[in-house]
């Protein structure tokens, strides 16, 4: 067992910042910009005192919905010195989306960038808070979001309504460091810090309430366990907005003093060009990434001997990847973690000197600190190791609780703190998991987790439909596709193309079913409920035939 950390966000960095204040804590390589610890420091320390100077107080609400700009590590930190609660927006979010989040978290501040590959993420909350463009920035008075207040665009144009990023420095100005200094002590290491919006099965997303206590130490269990030090140098190219991005990647390297050197966009290309020049010792991905890093035509002519260690996450390794990402990747050391939000998120992870079976075939041990039983599903009853059962754990790092919904809190977390993760899973003599299914009806895509339910419900809408299943089926590129099995209504004439121009814009990409088809009837149980394993079944059929 490890010591826990007792210290906040804010707090930690400043640690860092005085224990090596020249060392290097962030590089963003395609831009020339880097900033040793002190500077980013002081960096975010501006950042804080601009944001308090809006009036934005300790427990307010601020969503940040960027790709990993350095604006958006900065928030990171900014908000954990001045007690705000960073909520993390999905990139791929559309108005629908977006608008749920708002209400839902009681934001009253968004920072977000104007455009986003082809989407134009200003219009878009344009669309959403008309009164935006006629009013005063800061004092924004929304019908529809009666929360929000500010509105700060990342980028030089000025848009209506809205401060600028350079705005929220200049207000820095106003306020002392005395002022900031006395915010900082005033927050405890196990206030609420963090909101991630994790999709439920009951068709609605969730706000999942994360302390400093939760993602410092996980951040700084997870470095650990991959051996992480001051000295490394770590590639991120997964998304902030996920716990990937700004748990196992930005909390670990401060929690240990190492270099985040974050990659704005996924493309492998920069990624390896980024791991070359910088040097980077350590490398995050889902699986879909490091495939797409080792298939790029160029891929032998770049030079990635500094490589050793990093994280596989989101979904099951194939035994070849992981070989080629230890033997032409030179990651010897790359360890596999597994978890969920709600346990902020790792539970799980491999060790640096596991054997590579234990790498594929397995999602490691519990961290330290944190306990893992395999139950009976539906029940409390731990099964002897080596049978299948629900994951359930326990630790500092189960999260707070669900953002004003207390009966979802108490359906995943018993009496006893145990946190039931709804995974099936298997447990050896010495400790080690195997995910082996799911007891709710998430499908994995690339890395990310969809819940049906929610298309579900966003598909209802369709003036067309009367009834909609959603479920997934097995994809060589992706782990999982979205499939929507849809009965229209009496008379009525639907096609896929229909469907998916309908969703185009309101529901993230990945989220919209690639394959469609139109049924009368769904296999029914004998008590009338839908059969949703057949339902996948006929999926399998159905999409295989329509491949060959």
């Amino acid at each position: 067992m490890t010591n826990l950390l007792d210290v906040t966000i804010g707090k930690l960095l400043e640690e860092k910042a005085n224990l090596h204040p020249e060392h290097e804590a962030v590089v963003y390589a395609d831009r020339g910009l880097r900033m040793s610890y002190k500077q980013f420091d002081n960096h975010c320390r501006k950042v804080a005192k601009g944001l308090m100077n809006l009036g934005i107080q300790k427990g307010d609400h601020i969503a940040v919905w960027s790709s990993n700009t350095p604006e958006w590590l900065t928030t990171q930190f900014a908000t954990g010195k001045m007690g705000a609660v960073l909520v993390t927006v999905n990139t791929n979010y559309r108005t629908s989306e977006l608008e749920y989040l708002l209400k839902q978290s009681d934001s009253t501040t968004i920072i977000l960038m104007d455009q986003f590959k082809d989407s134009s993420y200003i219009n878009m909350l344009y669309e959403i808070v008309p009164e935006l463009k006629n009013s005063i920035p800061g004092e924004l008075n929304s019908t529809r979001l009666p929360f929000l207040r500010n509105v700060i665009v990342l980028g030089i144009e000025k848009y209506p309504g809205t401060f600028s990023w350079e705005d929220i420095m200049e207000q820095a100005k106003f306020v002392s460091d005395h002022e900031l200094n006395e915010r900082m002590d005033s927050l405890h290491p196990h206030d609420v810090i963090n909101m991630q919006y994790t999709s439920g099965t009951t068709g609605f997303p969730k706000g999942v309430m994360l302390t400093h206590s939760n993602i410092v130490n996980n951040g700084f269990n997870i470095a650990n366990c991959m051996k992480l030090m001051k000295e490394d140098r770590l590639c991120i190219p997964v998304p902030f907005f996920h716990c990937f991005g700004c748990v196992l990647g930005t909390m670990a390297c401060v929690s240990v003093g190492a270099t985040m050197v974050p990659v704005q966009e996924f493309h492998p290309k920069k990624v390896l060009q980024t791991v070359q020049d910088e040097k980077c010792t350590g490398l995050h991905g889902v699986p879909t990434m490091f495939i797409a890093e080792l298939n790029e035509p160029d891929f032998s002519s770049y030079d990635l001997s500094s490589l050793r260690t990093g994280i596989m996450a989101g979904s099951n390794c194939p035994i070849e990847v992981m070989k080629a990402v230890i033997e032409k990747m030179g990651a010897t050391e790359i360890t596999i973690a597994y978890g969920q939000t709600e346990s902020s998120p790792v539970i799980t992870q491999t060790r640096t000197d596991d054997p590579i079976e234990l790498k594929v075939e397995s999602v490691g041990r519990a961290l330290p600190n944190v306990e893992v039983k395999i139950v009976e599903p539906g029940t409390t009853n731990e099964v002897p190791r080596g049978v299948q059962g629900e994951l359930c754990t326990r630790g500092y790092h189960v999260m707070k609780g669900y953002y004003k919904n207390e009966s979802a809190t108490k359906e995943a977390i018993d009496a006893e703190g145990w946190l039931h993760t709804g995974d099936l899973a298997i447990m050896d003599e010495n400790g080690y998991c195997k995910v082996t299914g799911r007891l709710k009806d998430m499908i994995i895509r690339g890395g990310e987790n969809i819940y049906p339910r929610e298309i579900e419900e966003f598909l209802y809408t369709h003036p067309s439909v009367l009834d909609v299943q959603v479920v997934g089926v097995p994809d060589q590129v992706y782990g999982e596709e979205v499939m929507a099995w849809i009965i229209p209504k009496e008379g009525v004439s639907i096609s896929k193309e229909e469907i998916q121009a309908y969703c185009k814009g309101k529901i993230s990409k990945h989220k919209i079913p690639k394959y469609i088809d139109f049924v009368d009837t769904y296999p029914m149980t004998a008590s009338g409920k839908i059969q949703k394993f057949r339902l996948r079944e006929l999926a399998v059929e159905n999409t295989q035939s329509n491949l060959m």
